[in-house]
């Protein structure tokens, strides 16, 4: 199993591209609080950096997190440190009983796992639901087939202080994988600049798919293009899936 999000990806991620993470808490936090419920444990997937866990943690809930990045998982720890955060697979991570999973980043995609599959995503809804107080949710997003505008390759950039990053991505339709080549320089002295590189592959996932997987293992689904005002890229599909009250 390959460890995505070393150290300068990671610092680069926490530094310039949490704000997804962050409006999915604040969503999660709304979507909790219209149903009465001000405290319990919330589990994150796939939990990066921690900037999810900080806001809902900070709003008086348990967040426990599992990344494969060890070094997201540092990043995690100091920003929440009264968390509870491992290195290990969202797919395999054990869910205590719970008031809501999150997901967000499109973790249920990437391919760094061998063991990822529809069959092993299916499981994790699985374990969710069991674990879930009834009213309980559900939520993250995936990527979906057309996730880039076109086969590619894309090329992207972003800089901030101290880093740069730079991202070649490409879509292969027949296979439903995206891959992203990602060149990363962070400042480590006074302009000295160091340079690393990640390949990140993706298993597509068509919503229509994913949604019927989730009403399969017993959960109510709403489908969303956005974390409350915050737009989700194009081909992305945010998901909230409920736990039946009954």
């Amino acid at each position: 199993m390959d460890e995505p999000y070393r150290e300068d990806l990671a610092f680069v991620h926490d530094a310039g591209f949490t704000g997804l993470a962050e409006a999915a808490a604040a969503a999660l936090l709304d979507e909790l609080g219209r149903d009465g419920v001000t405290c319990g444990l919330v589990v994150d997937l796939g939990c990066g950096s921690g900037a999810l866990a900080q806001r809902v943690a900070a709003a008086g809930f348990d967040v426990p997190g599992i990344d494969l990045s060890t070094a997201m998982v540092a990043l995690a720890r100091r920003r929440v440190p009264a968390g509870v955060f491992r290195v290990g697979s969202l797919l395999s991570a054990d869910l205590p009983p719970c008031v809501a999973v999150a997901a967000v980043g499109e973790g249920f995609n990437y391919l760094f796992d061998e063991r990822q599959s529809a069959d092993a995503v299916r499981e994790v809804f699985g374990r969710a639901f069991r674990s879930l107080a009834p009213g309980g949710v559900l939520v993250f997003d995936t990527a979906g087939p057309g996730r880039l505008p076109g086969p590619g390759p894309h090329k992207t950039h972003a800089v901030g202080a101290g880093w740069a990053v730079l991202v070649t991505a490409e879509e292969d339709a027949a296979r439903s994988v995206l891959t992203r080549d990602i060149t990363t320089f962070r400042e480590v002295s006074p302009g000295a600049y160091r340079r690393d590189d990640e390949t990140h592959r993706l298993r597509l996932l068509a919503p229509v798919e994913v949604e019927s997987w989730l009403r399969g293992a017993g959960f109510e689904v709403r489908v969303a293009g956005a974390y409350g005002q915050t737009r989700l890229p194009a081909g992305a599909t945010a998901y909230w899936a409920r736990k039946p009250r009954r």
